[in-house]
């Protein structure tokens, strides 16, 4: 069964980075395409940022010019560099592979 696993989340201030990662174990995982998601209490999980196995990668408005994604397929690994940081940004972020959840790295963005 696949597993992912999300970490790097933390406090930052607004107009600060950070760097989260995901790591899918028990899968081949350069045949899959990956993605971030986040949520904060009371709402749906939002979109935010997609890197398939091949074209291009795609994000959510609100994170365009701020954050890239991207994959390091000898590492099983992909990340999120999220840069000039909002409040609005606080969120728990989440790794998903079709049919895989992680359970989330928590984001804080506050001064």
């Amino acid at each position: 069964q696949v597993q992912v696993v999300e970490s790097g989340g933390g406090l930052a201030q607004p107009g600060g980075s950070l760097k989260l990662s995901c790591v899918a174990s028990r899968t081949i995982f350069s045949s899959r395409d990956m993605y971030w998601y986040r949520q904060v209490p009371g709402k749906g999980r939002e979109f935010v940022a997609a890197i398939p196995v091949s074209g291009s990668t795609n994000y959510a408005d609100s994170v365009k010019g701020r954050f890239t994604i991207s994959r390091a397929n000898t590492k099983n690994t992909v990340y999120l560099q999220m840069n000039n940081l909002k409040p609005e940004d606080t969120a728990v972020y989440y790794c998903y592979t079709p049919n895989t959840w992680g359970r989330g790295t928590q984001v804080t963005v506050s001064s």
